[in-house]
């Protein structure tokens, strides 16, 4: 039996799965963190150096895009980010208190096929009173879940880099 290579045409027939779940939307997100608690969008940029400082404090190699940021009326902070799972982005979003802790987080979309259990309320709420100067180290003080090692691990590295960029910026404004 001879082997043919594949031509475009017949890449192009073979199907394509994707999977992607989406939870909550921003606005319910929002809603859910922080009731009818007024949100402002702030415009934020982060410099060349300021994204360096990020991701030498927590290991996340893909730049902040900081284009989902709100203050809240009172005190505190909603910020949507993304971090790589196994293969796909996993949107989140995390409420910061007055004080800088992390008073909840939310995963928005998740687009992997397994490992869907970061979603789980038990696991994220590991992270609320978290702060920077917490280690937040996965099987340290935020524990694994096994068969969502990665998942766990860079939702944990995100939550991490949302606390830093708080110190680093987001306190002042």
């Amino acid at each position: 039996m001879q082997w043919k290579p594949l031509t475009i045409a017949a890449l192009s027939a073979l199907p394509v799965v994707a999977h992607c779940t989406v939870y909550l939307s921003v606005q319910q997100a929002q809603q859910q963190m922080f009731g009818t608690a007024g949100l402002q969008r702030v415009v934020v940029s982060l410099s060349e150096a300021q994204q360096k400082t990020l991701k030498r404090s927590t290991g996340i190699y893909h730049p902040l895009k900081a284009d989902q940021v709100y203050k809240v009326a009172g005190g505190g902070w909603f910020v949507v980010d993304q971090v790589l799972g196994k293969h796909e982005m996993i949107t989140y979003a995390v409420g910061l208190n007055a004080d800088g802790s992390v008073k909840q987080v939310e995963v928005l979309e998740y687009r992997e096929t397994y490992g869907g259990q970061v979603r789980d309320e038990s696991w994220r709420n590991q992270f609320v009173g978290k702060t920077a100067s917490d280690a937040l180290k996965l099987n340290q003080d935020i524990r694994n879940i096994s068969g969502a090692t990665l998942s766990s691990r860079h939702l944990t590295d995100g939550v991490k880099r949302i606390l830093h960029w708080y110190q680093l910026q987001l306190k002042a404004l």
